[in-house]
């Protein structure tokens, strides 16, 4: 992962580069890119062949097993341009087509060209250039084996000429001759020609896709900018006896027809605990959402359309409806059992998605229910899947596609309205038949089963011995030399069966139950996580009933645990005012966090990390510190959760994939590296929060205008134009205090500086925070991978040391 994807989250041709650099150096050397049980030096494949060159033995870094096998020309070759792909800076990096000249011998790598990695030397570098070596000729046999398929690939993916994006466009008046869909789950075709999502089976989802991608993206554009589209279709959904269903249907798109982890109930089979929110997703849907969580998912009521990217919580959502010709809004139940009509158009030029619904015999509203901006370019792949995904949770209903049409770079064709099928209501006398011959039949069951009740009575006291018995075998006899341990019963009254009424959000690591232990009287949260693995459970418990020994008042209380199979339950205290996430951020809360608040609460965060880095008996990173993970109590506390649990994943965690557990925008630079998390980068964490509350927005906010995509980007930007209190959230309307604002933004920018070696520790963050020692206003910032290279003038540099004017005003080093 390149450096600048922690920062913008927007995946280049550049940031691809990169990663083709470190295949080369892979192959190469015949390790993973990050190995962490390497030595120190090792750790990172790049800085290990950086300075393997740097000290004149580049060829030291080749695969041992090919027993020195190969080409030196070639091997070098291979070294070199692998470390040029994988600068820091993503404007110096070579294009692909050069990357191809240079395997091909058709252009020389000069012996002295210049390196930019920022991490460690541009902090003392203030001019670059780019040396281009006279052109030779290199054999390169070897290479051509080994990298011929990649190569070719890229070419093809990257510099290939190509026309003006082609138009994909399809029809279907129905679906009884459809051939080229691609079903899935729960999916069928009906004998009347409609496609049925779901039926009215608990917790099942469904997928109908078109089986070919289309080219969603414009690659005549450098940064392949989203290809307009338009797509209208009709769905239906039937609940039985007209009560309501759940939990909705999509209209999606997707860089594959398999979506990964998706599940059922409010994911709509879109995605599922472990990816939810993730970036990496791709995802791109409009939902018709039958179901309602208070607080969670973004969502207005149990009847709403919405906009979601990579995640089931909504950009924007409102109440279903649709606008008639005197701009009055008419409310649209999407239960209604009868079909409706949707139309999703998306301008690439303005980028303003528009989603409008109607009645089928109403025509095309003039005014879109939804208008919103947004840029798609990132969250599409060159070719997408198009398609729908249904589900169900604890309640039923069947969803119908009945026809639909698509086109990209125009207007989707008008349905035929005469040759779509309507799905039937369940009638009303069949119901009843169905019911009196149920009660016929209850009746000649009882009459039978009266014969056997003594027998089935002792099976069942037998029966209930015996699993009593069983689940008492279960518990490990090693669970028991760690305190704190609930009952698995306690836990499964507690939360009413793990009812999806009681559920209070979903995350990385699992989904949080309420519950109220009876015996007790008590409110407290259960996070309900499932392993995939047994790898690590025993190690992971052991260090939870650490943790539950943490005592501190601005710290989750965690009050016990429990195992079950591969499941763990955590126990917690209920944290009555929820998430500082959804205080900022929900549109349905009309309450606005005054500075006062936001300053209480910040503080409050700090200390409590500062007690897992340096007042614990042991040093404890938390690895993702975001806002969602600060909870706030009855009297406006604030309180960390999940402190611990990324340990957890990296335990179960396949040792052949460098995973890096964190939330975008929150992540520091180094993270994609090394791979590893330390107290610095939990600093850059809090770093953004501390912008983030500041400002009232997110740290990447994709539909911003560029200067804004990054929110430390941005706050630099006006804090060098002298503008800083410019980005102080609008929202409070300047009722706060100028200079504890000031030193909040200040001090988020020093948080976030990209060298983790510069950062303060937390000791000093709350010293600032209580004024207790002072944050130069002239402290010299390290930016390193967003700060103007000269792109005239290259020059290699390693820097032994860093240039930083602030380093005085830092007392406590580290």
């Amino acid at each position: 992962m390149s450096p600048e994807l922690s920062r913008t989250g927007k995946p280049t041709t550049s940031s691809d580069v990169f990663a083709f650099g470190a295949l080369l150096l892979e192959v190469a050397c015949g390790r993973r890119p990050i190995e962490p049980d390497a030595p120190p030096m090792q750790l990172n494949l790049v800085d290990w062949v950086r300075e393997c060159w740097a000290r004149g033995q580049l060829l030291g870094a080749a695969d041992p097993r090919l027993a020195k096998f190969y080409d030196g020309e070639e091997m070098e070759l291979v070294l070199k341009l692998g470390l040029v792909c994988c600068q820091s800076a993503p404007e110096v990096r070579p294009s692909m087509r050069r990357v191809i000249r240079y395997l091909n011998g058709d252009e020389n790598l000069a012996d002295d060209v210049s390196l930019v990695f920022s991490e460690r030397e541009s902090a003392a570098t203030s001019q670059v250039r780019e040396t281009i070596g006279s052109s030779s000729t290199i054999h390169c046999c070897l290479l051509e084996i080994m990298f011929s398929h990649i190569a070719l690939f890229c070419l093809v993916l990257f510099v290939a000429p190509s026309a003006r994006s082609s138009t994909d466009e399809f029809v279907f008046n129905g679906f009884k001759r459809a051939s080229n869909l691609s079903l899935d789950g729960y999916a069928r075709i009906t004998n009347d020609g409609a496609i049925q999502l779901t039926n009215e089976t608990m917790r099942v989802m469904g997928h109908a896709f078109f089986s070919s991608p289309v080219r969603m993206l414009d690659s005549q554009h450098r940064n392949l900018s989203a290809l307009s589209f338009s797509t209208i279709f009709v769905f239906d959904i039937i609940t039985a006896d007209g009560e309501g269903g759940g939990t909705g249907l999509t209209f999606v798109m997707s860089p594959s027809k398999t979506l990964p982890q998706a599940d059922s109930g409010a994911y709509l089979g879109l995605f599922g605990a472990g990816n939810n929110g993730n970036f990496s997703n791709h995802v791109f849907a409009v939902e018709f959402d039958t179901a309602y969580i208070p607080g969670m998912f973004n969502e207005t009521n149990d009847n709403h359309v919405g906009i979601d990217i990579n995640s089931i919580i909504s950009n924007i959502s409102t109440p279903a409806g649709y606008y008639s010709n005197d701009s009055n809004k008419v409310d649209l139940e999407l239960e209604m059992g009868k079909p409706i009509q949707a139309w999703i158009e998306y301008s690439g030029d303005t980028m303003v998605l528009n989603v409008t619904i109607a009645p089928l015999s109403v025509p095309k509203p003039s005014r879109p229910l939804i208008s919103y901006t947004v840029n798609l370019s990132p969250i599409f792949k060159e070719h997408m899947y198009v398609g729908f995904s249904g589900a169900t949770g604890q309640i039923v209903s069947s969803h119908y596609i009945l026809g639909w049409s698509f086109q990209t770079n125009g207007m989707a064709a008008p349905l035929d309205i005469s040759q779509l099928s309507i799905p039937q209501l369940p009638s009303a006398s069949s119901s009843s038949n169905s019911s009196s011959m149920a009660l016929a039949i209850k009746i000649g069951a009882i009459t039978s089963i009266a014969t056997l009740i003594a027998v089935g009575t002792g099976i069942s006291i037998f029966y209930y011995l015996q699993q009593r018995a069983k689940l008492a075998e279960t518990l490990e006899d090693w669970e028991l030399d760690h305190p704190h341990r609930f009952r698995y019963k306690d836990l499964y009254k507690a939360t009413k069966g793990f009812k999806e009424t009681e559920l209070l959000g979903r995350g990385g690591f699992g989904h949080v139950f309420k519950g109220v232990i009876k015996h007790a009287g008590e409110e407290v949260a259960v996070k309900k996580i499932s392993h995939n693995t047994r790898q690590g459970i025993r190690e992971f418990i052991a260090e939870i009933a650490s943790l539950g020994r943490m005592r501190h008042r601005h710290l989750v209380e965690l009050k016990g645990w429990c195992k079950r199979n591969e499941d763990l339950l955590l126990v917690y205290e209920f944290m009555p005012k929820g998430s500082l996430d959804m205080l900022l951020f929900d549109r349905e809360n009309s309450t606005i966090l005054s500075w006062q608040q936001r300053f209480k609460i910040l503080k409050g965060v700090a200390a409590g990390i500062l007690y897992l880095h340096q007042e614990w008996e042991q040093v404890v990173v938390h690895r993702d510190i975001k806002a969602s993970n600060v909870l706030l109590d009855a009297t406006m506390d604030a309180k960390i959760s999940d402190f611990g649990l990324a340990r957890l994943y990296e335990h179960g965690n396949n040792l052949h994939t460098t995973h890096v557990v964190g939330t975008l925008g929150y992540m520091a630079p180094e993270l994609s590296r090394t791979g590893r998390s330390t107290t610095s980068s939990d600093v850059f964490a809090f770093g953004a929060l501390l912008l983030e509350v500041a400002c009232g927005r997110r740290p990447i906010k994709f539909e911003a205008p560029p200067n804004e995509l990054s929110l430390v980007d941005w706050v630099r930007e006006c804090q060098e134009k002298g503008e800083l209190l410019q980005v102080a959230d609008s929202r409070l309307q300047k009722c706060y205090n100028k200079e504890e604002m000031e030193l909040v933004l200040k001090l988020g920018l020093v948080c976030c500086q990209s060298v983790p070696e510069v950062r303060p520790s937390m000791k000093q963050v709350i010293q600032y925070l209580n004024g207790d020692e002072h944050l130069a206003d002239d402290a010299d910032l390290i930016f390193s991978e967003g700060e103007s290279l000269d792109l005239a003038s290259v020059r290699i540099s390693y820097a032994s040391s860093y240039a930083m004017a602030s380093t005085s005003s830092l007392t406590e080093g580290r």
